[in-house]
């Protein structure tokens, strides 16, 4: 919309267009009459109304101010859009337009008005069109786009007023061929002669090539590219194998198949085992020796087993009991005497040189081989307490509370909990006294700083085991209690101990100094271990017999040192106070109480003493574990524990009826395996440091000496009596420490 000047403006100076080259004055009737007529193709914008089809841009400096001129637009996308509207202009007309070189240069208002009848309908149209979102073809005189093979050309007519469709189209209006999309007709006979030409022609040239190869030698069979051949066509790789080398190699895949004695097995050789056996040790170890692949079934991991070796060999059968195939060879009093006269190497060809039938023992599969029987009808049995903990974990006001200078999470009162009991059994609050600390002595509750049972009050706090803020450090729990009845300890620390006895002997080397973690923690031993591991969450440790405690705590930190390694990997640093997290966060929850590997080191089997570099204790005052301590220190139970490091003694499990023994032992090996090494030229003892960190529970240095003598081969014996009996003085040094991981 044009203002004219105002009353102080200069009059305008004539501008020469650049349409006509001739200089020009619009009057003002013109312009009003212009401006009238621009008012019927107004659109309504958010901003301002502009006429379609005009422009108003700045005149040049060199006009009188506030000049302002009229310059018809370019129309909205004409070359992309050739839709044609019942009042469109003539096609011809357009395309002159489109022509013409002038007709593209910016107008002034004489050109606008010789132009505006011609081009504004067209403008307002192509407008119109896409304000309204319409996808517009190109003009006539541009390349048109063009249906995809395969789909009809539908004629769409748009009728003008008044005009039916599928009547003639009137003058000047062409047809618009559109893609029917919706009744897409697909040559399917068309496409399907495509591909069998194409596999015509492959196979062909296949059939070929393959032709031409039979002629050739093949190479050796030791080559590594035996019975293969590869065919290069266009695009296409083929490789062609000969049939025996594809016997061959499905013979070394398979997994019945086995090289022993230079012959080929594809049977099965298998035998029933326990942990600790010697006469299973025999069988094993031949087994390695000769390199035969055998599958062992420790009856011990897999006590539902039992029943099976009962059908095959009688229930009196004792292990080994091994197997060729299904049938059955005897114990090793009969592998002796068939290895002694070569008779068992003509057995294995003869029964197993043909694939192991189902009738054989099956082997154990991982997950898949589910205690049964007795056990586990003792594993499913809930506690009694069960249903009254489920209740109580919905209705009491767990919270955050701050007693003590210290803020307690998600605990809640005595109080609270006798409330709920009696509200659900309705029953005196003495008896919902005696439940609640029946529930404390199961481990299901516990007071938030250990210091009782149970009690009715609401200065008393308590929570409950999944709770607790260390549960994330707790590796034998698994997102919630073990609602099971409470085992006894002694029994589910055997059971322990006969799985990790029976990983040693399938996973370790012989000397038992290296273990093979990636295949323990594959294994399905091990899977069964951490399952086990869960019974210990509510297991009465404190009912253990005196003389059952040292060996159960042994055998719990070797068994934990294993499963640390396992879950959060080889421990970092090459030093003891590098390493702390590693010994400290790593924890079991033991009845109710959480362990670490120092935990049990130093507070149970040291008798609650203080770690090197240390000056805390493990247990305070108070601390109930205090009564698992051992009262009098054995300084043999450093060379019965494993920390997982290769400068550590070897990693075994000890029985309850023989510990003190095999401790010795124990400390017998390590010390004679490079623990101590006597200089008799420089009067020097090399000593393990780890006499050095704990000299405290061994003594003073010529004390730690006459210790040692117990434990020394003759050798050794002798050269340290001579140097302790001469007089003279004695050096002490330590050997440095190995810390990386013993696998």
């Amino acid at each position: 919309v044009l203002k004219p000047p105002p009353p102080f403006l200069p009059p305008r100076s004539p501008r020469r267009s650049k349409t006509n080259g001739r200089k020009s004055q619009i009057p003002l009737q013109e312009q009003q009459r212009r401006k009238k007529k621009g008012k019927k193709n107004t659109v309504a914008l958010p901003f301002r109304s502009v006429p379609l089809g005009t422009r108003k841009t700045q005149a040049p400096r060199g006009g009188g101010m506030g000049e302002e001129t009229l310059v018809q637009a370019m129309p909205l996308a004409p070359h992309h859009h050739n839709h044609v509207h019942p009042n469109a202009p003539d096609p011809a007309v357009v395309k002159h337009r489109h022509d013409d070189p002038a007709a593209h240069a910016p107008r002034t208002l004489t050109g606008i008005a010789a132009a505006a009848d011609a081009g504004e309908v067209e403008d307002v149209y192509y407008a119109r069109k896409m304000l309204q979102g319409v996808v517009l073809r190109p003009p006539s005189h541009l390349p048109q786009p063009e249906a995809p093979p395969g789909l009809t050309r539908a004629v769409s007519t748009p009728a003008p007023n008044g005009h039916r469709e599928g009547a003639p189209a009137p003058e000047g209006q062409r047809h618009v061929e559109r893609s029917n999309s919706a009744a897409a007709v697909v040559d399917v006979a068309s496409i399907g002669r495509f591909f069998r030409d194409r596999r015509d022609v492959l196979s062909s040239a296949i059939n070929r090539r393959i032709s031409s190869l039979k002629e050739t030698s093949a190479p050796a069979p030791g080559d590594a590219c035996y019975g293969v051949q590869e065919i290069h066509l266009p695009h296409v790789k083929v490789t062609v194998r000969l049939k025996e080398a594809i016997a061959a190699d499905a013979e070394e895949d398979d997994g019945y198949g086995h090289s022993f004695s230079g012959s080929h097995i594809k049977g099965r050789v298998s035998f029933f085992s326990r942990s600790g056996c010697r006469d299973c040790a025999a069988v094993r170890a031949f087994f390695r020796q000769s390199g035969l692949p055998y599958v062992e079934i420790n009856l011990d991991v897999f006590p539902e087993r039992e029943a099976d070796l009962a059908s095959r060999a009688g229930a009196a059968a004792r292990v080994p009991q091994i197997f060729l195939n299904e049938k059955l060879l005897g114990g090793l009093v009969v592998l002796n005497s068939l290895r002694n006269s070569g008779e068992f190497e003509r057995r294995v060809r003869e029964v197993a040189g043909r694939r192991c039938p189902d009738a054989a023992p099956r082997v154990p599969v991982y997950g898949f081989d589910a205690d049964a029987g007795k056990e586990g009808e003792e594993e499913e049995r809930e506690d009694a307490m069960v249903g009254i903990v489920r209740v109580l974990r919905h209705r009491l006001p767990i919270q955050d509370r701050f007693v003590r200078v210290k803020l307690v999470k998600n605990c809640f009162s005595g109080a609270d909990m006798v409330d709920g009991i009696v509200n659900h059994l309705e029953c005196s609050r003495n008896k919902a006294v005696e439940i609640g600390k029946e529930l404390a002595r199961k481990h299901f509750i516990h007071h938030v700083f250990r210091e009782n049972d149970f009690e009715d009050g609401t200065q008393s706090l308590y929570r409950f085991l999944e709770h607790d803020p260390a549960v994330p450090r707790y590796y034998n729990f698994r997102g919630s209690t073990n609602d099971g009845e409470p085992k006894p300890a002694a029994a589910v620390g055997q059971r322990m101990t006969k799985i990790m006895v029976a990983i040693l002997e399938a996973y370790a080397s012989e000397d038992r100094r290296r273990l093979d973690y990636a295949r323990v923690a594959a294994s399905e031993e091990f899977r069964r271990y951490a399952n086990l591991a869960r019974d210990l969450q509510r297991a009465d440790v404190f009912a253990l017999p005196a003389g059952e405690r040292l060996s159960f705590f042994l055998n719990l930190h070797n068994a934990m040192a294993i499963h640390a390694v396992i879950r959060t990997g080889q421990p970092a640093g090459s030093g003891a106070v590098d390493r702390r997290s590693f010994f400290t966060d790593f924890q079991y929850v033991v009845g109710g109480y959480p362990y670490s590997l120092t935990t049990i080191k130093n507070g149970i089997l040291r008798g609650n003493r203080r770690q090197p570099y240390t000056i805390v204790k493990p247990f305070g005052a108070s601390d109930k574990r205090l009564e698992l301590a051992e009262t009098k220190v054995n300084p043999l139970v450093h060379f019965a524990l494993c920390n997982a490091t290769r400068s550590s003694p070897t990693v075994r499990f000890y029985s309850a009826q023989g510990v003190e023994p095999e401790l010795r032992h124990a400390a017998r090996e390590f010390l004679l395996d490079g623990g101590v090494e006597i200089d008799l030229e420089t009067r020097t003892v090399h000593l393990t440091r780890i006499i050095k960190w704990y000299s405290a529970d061994f003594g003073q240095d010529r004390d730690i000496l006459r210790w040692i003598l117990n434990y020394l081969d003759p050798t050794k014996a002798g050269l340290l009596t001579h140097l302790l009996n001469d007089g003279g003085p004695i050096s002490i040094a330590y050997q440095d420490y190995d810390w990386s991981l013993n696998a």
